[in-house]
């Protein structure tokens, strides 16, 4: 089983809880989590994070090509069972309209596709107005959590060294 993590979840991490200059450890366990198969993003997210001109996006430039994941013909057709759910759940259409161009789409597609679990801070929404990722993960039968599950149930230890 491989995580995707949801663009929050480094944007979070950087700003509150795991900062680089005070937290270094977890920057360090994703990407020893990445080099054993189980931490993954995708490329439409790394787009995002190089829209700023800060620590993180360089951080997000520096990582492997293998860890933003691109693609490929079973996205595709994820894609389309997503947008599928999203055009029939009820949501007001511009709601709709703005998921399927967001990166969220292609993150609750991929994860579909490869049989991911999604990591993001977000919670699930009883809005018609937005779709929040839990609520696509629900919709299309793809598992999400939150990154401190993620933490706990992969055991990452942040220990200072005596």
């Amino acid at each position: 089983m491989a995580y995707l993590l949801d663009t929050n979840i480094f944007i979070e991490a950087k700003n509150r809880h795991y900062g680089f200059d005070f937290c270094s450890a977890f920057w360090d366990w994703i990407d020893q989590a990445h080099q054993a198969g189980a931490v993954f993003s995708i490329d439409k997210l790394a787009i995002e994070l190089s829209t700023v001109d800060d620590d993180l996006a360089t951080w997000a430039s520096e990582r492997p090509d293998a860890f933003f994941l691109a693609a490929n013909a079973a996205v595709v057709s994820s894609l389309r069972a997503t947008s599928t759910w999203a055009n029939a759940a009820g949501y007001e259409p511009a709601a709709t309209a703005t998921f399927l161009q967001d990166a969220d789409y292609y993150l609750v597609g991929h994860a579909h596709a490869h049989h991911h679990v999604v990591v993001t801070h977000e919670v699930i929404a009883h809005s018609t107005k937005k779709i929040k990722i839990p609520n696509a993960c629900l919709g299309v039968g793809v598992r999400y959590v939150t990154p401190f599950e993620m933490l706990r149930a992969e055991r990452a230890r942040f220990v200072i060294a005596s």
